[in-house]
């Protein structure tokens, strides 16, 4: 087989997190030329410019790209993210488009790749969530050739959506090959690295939900006035950069002279997974809430909608957005038992999905598929 060509496009902290195994194991490998297209938060300063940790995790090839006009047009980002990558992928002719997830970045990679007859894998298609995150998510889906899926459940919806079933592989979720990872760096240098002087503390990732932006000022304001009331110490992450982030982010600067609060911009992939591993609980609206925190063992507190319909653990209490519920949730997931904790299994897998991944990439078949989709009805 002829060395192929892949470029893997990244927009935010959370998706390279998911991509890191798997650009790892292809571009260490002679077989393949691999590339990055690093765009979206990962180029804004304000959100901690996380392409240097592109850099720092040794990989090659980066190209950045600044997609964002403003966070009140994700319609403008989209069109900024098509026209950069567009010409970019003119000029490398790749084999191969990875994708992940339902960012606009995502989709944009989806069109491009589509539009110019190039091969397309997404990863971790078919799953819900309930707000406009998910339509993209399945607008990526059928713009895409390969699926490369966490669990079977996802595989069902991709056939459902006349996806077909060859075109479908469970891999598992790649963050979770950094998780179990031998190799993640000891709490005591995590907590002196990011300066956190608490012995236990809560990890809190608020989101905006963008089909309720005008009410993110409300929600935003109670979230913060529940972590105050409750008297907990807090590592807390800034939220992603779409519309009703910046309410968010107001709403934060009542914590920024408390004792009790740490806020980051960002925080390293690995170095996240140390403090969630540690924490006694997870509070927001985060994915991380009910997919790595499951997986630790960690409990979760999942607050509103914007995670309403991902798969559940005994271990994530869900809370509306008021402050009251949301410190009675607080208090139970400080209560969940140790014996809960410890069964509790996440549908996501348990490592080894760059494997999976390379052993894909690895057959001739994989570059054979028909760049003409078809739809496959369920008779």
């Amino acid at each position: 087989m002829n060395k192929k060509r892949i470029v893997f496009l990244t927009g935010t902290r959370a998706d390279f997190g998911k991509l890191k195994s798997l650009i790892r194991i292809t571009q260490d490998s002679e077989m393949f030329d691999v590339h990055i297209f690093a765009t979206g938060m990962h180029m804004n300063t304000r959100y901690g410019k996380t392409v240097e940790e592109i850099h720092k995790s040794g990989f090659r090839n980066i190209y950045p790209y600044i997609n964002h006009d403003t966070i009140d047009h994700m319609d403008r980002t989209l069109a900024k993210t098509i026209d950069g990558f567009s010409h970019y992928i003119a000029e490398m002719r790749p084999d191969l488009i990875v994708i992940h997830g339902d960012r606009v970045e995502a989709l944009a990679g989806a069109i491009v790749g589509s539009l110019n007859n190039i091969l397309v894998a997404h990863i971790e298609g078919g799953e819900i969530s309930g707000t406009i995150d998910e339509s993209i998510r399945h607008a990526v889906s059928k713009l895409s050739h390969y699926h490369l899926v966490s669990n079977d459940e996802a595989k069902k919806r991709l056939i459902q959506m006349g996806e077909d079933e060859q075109s479908v592989f469970v891999i598992g979720s790649p963050d979770m090959d950094i998780m179990f990872s031998p190799n993640l760096p000891a709490l005591e240098k995590v907590l002196a690295y990011y300066e956190i002087p608490f012995e236990k503390y809560a990890i809190a990732m608020f989101h905006p939900v963008t089909t309720e932006v005008e009410r993110m000022k409300e929600y935003a304001e109670n979230f913060v006035d529940a972590l105050i009331r409750s008297k907990d110490n807090f590592v807390v992450v800034y939220p992603n950069n779409d519309i009703g982030s910046e309410a968010i982010l107001n709403a934060y600067e009542k914590l920024k002279e408390h004792p009790s609060f740490r806020i980051f911009p960002s925080l390293r992939f690995e170095y996240f997974l140390t403090l969630l591993k540690h924490a006694q609980y997870m509070i927001g609206n985060s994915s991380a809430g009910v997919r790595e925190a499951p997986a630790y063992g960690i409990p979760s507190i999942d607050i509103g909608t914007r995670q309403s319909n991902r798969a559940r653990s005994e271990t994530v209490i869900h809370a509306d957005y008021r402050t009251q519920e949301i410190l009675k949730a607080i208090n139970r997931a400080k209560n969940i038992p140790y014996e809960i904790r410890r069964k509790a299994e996440s549908p996501f897998g348990t490592g080894k999905s760059d494997r999976r991944f390379f052993e894909l990439l690895k057959k001739k078949e994989f570059w054979e598929i028909d760049i003409q989709k078809k739809f496959n009805d369920i008779l």
